[in-house]
């Protein structure tokens, strides 16, 4: 078994080799985790020829999440895929577990793993809403053989920090693809201007979906024509459907209601759509995005104390901050992304300096 090491992956983020996107400043770390509060987790399996899946999880605070909820809110973009638990995040507005990411396969044990995690820690409790996201690793992981247990979970819960985090074939991100290239785990954050409240909005991105790869406006996947050399010219002829999802989580110290934070989510379309993503029939694309500035008790008090919310007229700098870094998460994604031999093939790395050059940005050699 193998979990990645922190700094061992050499590979760059795309602002490392001057590929900037958008206009507003990144937090310390870029990642999620510059939201005040927020962790993030991993479990990799990396084992002999067949398993290459994880599980990656998001914490929101160090509060007990279920007597603590956090507003939150769920977008689909795109519903074949499986979101468990959005339908009480859909009518409550709250998060009351931990974000966990994994494959498609593995929904169920990430759920009662956050469910037996949190019964542990509250006693009584009868009803547990556990939020499981997921893609499907199936080309480059024996998804079939049920390989995320329990204590992946559990492991990924442990690991939880803050700071840098880990990108690429990291956690959830071990076994995905995207854009004909290996995919995986990736973050970048944004701080909107001191006259609009400074705030922050972080993002994490599983990416595993398809389409022509975009970078910064210029059409990377056009140019190295990477459909049709991964799915040849039939791929074309029954209308050019790559299989694949894609999961975002969006966190905010933003004092937002969950009915902005649902438009803050929706936002994460736009990224897709910059980045080449046509939101393809069989893909699952879903939004995620949760606020740290206040919490919901789970005990009724008959009121909730939450602080001035800022005005809907006000959150456009919030939503670009959101389109920015879903953008960059999504780049970091393949950037850090190293290739990888699985279980039916193999899925090489994005040639960086091939896009560089097409960008005509310098060699990533060097710096």
């Amino acid at each position: 078994m193998s979990s990645t090491i922190e700094g061992s992956n050499s590979r760059p983020r795309c602002r490392d080799v001057d590929v900037i996107i958008g206009i507003l400043p990144t937090g310390k770390e870029n990642a999620i985790t510059d939201v005040p509060g927020v962790k993030v987790g991993h479990r990799t399996r990396i084992e002999g020829d067949n398993i290459r899946t994880g599980v990656t999880v998001i914490l929101a605070h160090d509060l007990d999440h279920f007597q603590n909820k956090s507003p939150a809110a769920i977008d689909t973009m795109n519903g074949f895929g499986k979101l468990a638990g959005s339908t009480q995040v859909d009518e409550l507005g709250t998060l009351e577990t931990p974000i966990a990411l994994t494959n498609t396969l593995a929904v169920p044990t990430a759920m009662n793993a956050l469910i037996r995690y949190t019964l542990e820690r509250n006693e009584g409790a009868i009803s547990v809403n556990a939020v499981v996201g997921e893609t499907n690793d199936g080309r480059l992981n024996d998804i079939r053989g049920l390989h995320v247990d329990e204590n992946d979970v559990r492991f990924a819960l442990q690991d939880a920090k803050g700071g840098p985090v880990d990108e690429g074939n990291v956690g959830a991100g071990t076994g995905t693809v995207a854009f004909g290239y290996k995919g995986g785990v990736g973050t970048s954050s944004r701080k909107v201007p001191p006259e609009r409240g400074g705030y922050v909005v972080g993002v994490l991105v599983q990416s595993n979906y398809g389409g022509l790869l975009t970078v910064n406006g210029v059409p990377i996947g056009a140019k190295l024509d990477t459909l049709r050399k991964h799915y040849g010219e039939k791929f074309f002829q029954r209308g050019g459907n790559e299989v694949g999802s894609c999961m975002i989580v969006m966190a905010t110290d933003a004092p937002l209601s969950a009915f902005d934070l649902k438009r803050l989510a929706k936002r994460a379309a736009v990224s897709l759509g910059r980045t080449g993503s046509f939101l393809s029939s069989s893909s699952g694309d879903y939004s995620i995005a949760f606020s740290t500035a206040y919490t919901i008790p789970h005990e009724n008090t008959g009121t909730v104390q939450v602080p001035p919310l800022v005005h809907p007229e006000n959150a456009s700098h919030l939503f670009l901050a959101a389109t920015e870094a879903t953008e960059e998460a999504l780049l970091n994604s393949l950037f850090r992304a190293e290739s990888m031999a699985g279980y039916r093939e193999t899925r090489e790395a994005l040639p960086i300096d091939v896009v560089l050059k097409e960008l005509g940005l310098p060699s990533s050699e060097g710096r």
